[in-house]
């Protein structure tokens, strides 16, 4: 078996590169490292190791974003098994394996003989994405935080606070839009987001499909109406913990495999901490798996509490 480590120099803070780097001068197995230097570089590294035809485990050791380009670099490779190092901020993805991910995932000895399962992934306009896809003022804010990330004098958190502050209070939360899923039709009103889910977690510290399963077969969907500003400070810590089943009239919600939605106007679109923008967007299902590993003992199923009553 042959073992890959992506290293993605800029994700994390500057000492994480150094400290993962002494972990892997220990490791008793042989391995390789590569590193990363720009934007599609861990995607073109995943390709080329797969290509080879061997046995591969594959290590993003990244945040969001690298895991991102490595599973649409092993998708569909029966071969080849990838995994998250959490080297980044975020690391959403991660978090279905519970609080405790960052440690198990960085016992690397643990990580690299644990077990595989085949996940889902899913199409958004043929980009492939493990977690969530979002679209409406999160992916806006998402996306304007890589903008003031590049202010010399700005903070992580101040980037996230400046993005948040432009969009909720400036920019207006809502947008004209159209989308199918299943039988829910939404023509051309006014949306301030809607979100597919794969996973369970994104944004940093939001979970809106508590249920959420990444090997069912199932995206679970939400679209929610058109609020005004004291309602959506209201409502957003509860779409944080997924209890949108609580508000049937604010928030939509479809499981299934595929949706649609387009406007007059690109719409901003988020896949993976990735961003993409278009007029028209189609997300479904890919058929196309990619096999995970996690350390033996790691559980991805639903949290004991979150299917309670206390949250439905």
């Amino acid at each position: 078996m042959r073992h890959l480590f992506i290293i993605n120099p800029a994700a994390g803070k500057r000492e994480t590169t150094p400290q993962l780097e002494a972990l892997l001068e220990k490791l008793s197995f042989p391995h390789e490292v590569a590193y990363t230097r720009g934007e599609g570089d861990a995607r073109r590294l995943t390709e080329e190791a797969v290509e080879r035809g061997e046995p591969v485990r594959i290590y993003a050791c990244g945040g969001d974003g690298t895991l991102n380009e490595v599973v649409n670099g092993a998708a569909g490779c029966g071969h080849a098994a990838v995994t998250n190092v959490p080297k980044g901020t975020g690391n959403d993805f991660l978090k279905i394996f519970g609080p405790d991910c960052r440690r198990l995932f960085y016992d690397l000895e643990a990580l690299a003989v644990g077990p595989q399962t085949p996940f889902d992934l899913i199409d958004c306009n043929g980009h492939l994405g493990i977690d969530v896809v979002c679209a409406g003022v999160d992916a806006r804010i998402a996306a304007d935080v890589h903008r003031y990330k590049d202010w010399w004098f700005v903070s992580g958190i101040g980037a996230y606070v400046l993005a948040l502050i432009e969009n909720i209070f400036f920019k207006g939360i809502a947008r004209p839009i159209s989308a199918r899923m299943g039988e829910l039709r939404w023509e051309d009103r006014p949306a301030s987001l809607l979100c597919v889910c794969n996973g369970r977690h994104y944004g940093g510290g939001f979970m809106p499909v508590g249920e959420a399963m990444p090997d069912d077969g199932v995206l679970d969907m939400l679209l929610v109406k058109q609020v005004g500003l004291f309602t959506f400070l209201r409502l957003v810590g509860q779409y944080a913990k997924g209890r949108y089943k609580r508000y049937p009239e604010l928030i939509l919600d479809y499981h299934g495999q595929k949706a649609a939605f387009w406007a007059e106007e690109p719409i901003t679109v988020v896949v993976d901490g990735e961003v993409m923008r278009d007029t028209a967007f189609t997300v479904r299902l890919s058929e196309k798996k990619v096999n995970f590993f996690y350390p033996a003992g790691a559980s991805w199923s639903v949290p004991t509490g979150v299917l309670d009553s206390d949250n439905f």
